[in-house]
């Protein structure tokens, strides 16, 4: 960290966290609404929780920003669940399809 420090990165160090928290949160949201429906909203809200704690008790200023990145890219990711899912309604991306059970898938 000093060395981020010593550079005047900081800025830098943020911003491409930013960018690639950014980059994992979108096909993330698409994926859990392709896989669970937007029944997986929980799980952004206890990422988004944990997050903010961290964000809270963390002394670095780049690690606690980074956290704060976290924090509310994964809030940002409840409501996108829920846009998913009306873009899959309108057509604009795949809706999985279940497949029919056999009498040997019941047993």
């Amino acid at each position: 960290m000093e060395f981020i420090e010593m550079y005047h990165l900081t800025g830098l160090v943020i911003g491409l966290g930013t960018f690639f928290t950014i980059g994992i949160f979108h096909p993330l949201v698409i994926k859990g609404e392709y896989y669970f429906g937007v029944k997986c909203w929980w799980v952004f809200l206890l990422f988004s929780i944990a997050g903010i704690i961290l964000s809270l008790t963390v002394r670095n200023v780049v690690l606690a920003a980074l956290c704060g990145v976290f924090a509310f890219s994964s809030l940002w990711g409840i409501s996108e669940l829920f846009h998913q899912r009306k873009r899959v309604e309108k057509g604009w991306f795949p809706k999985r399809e279940k497949k029919p059970r056999t009498e040997k898938n019941r047993n």
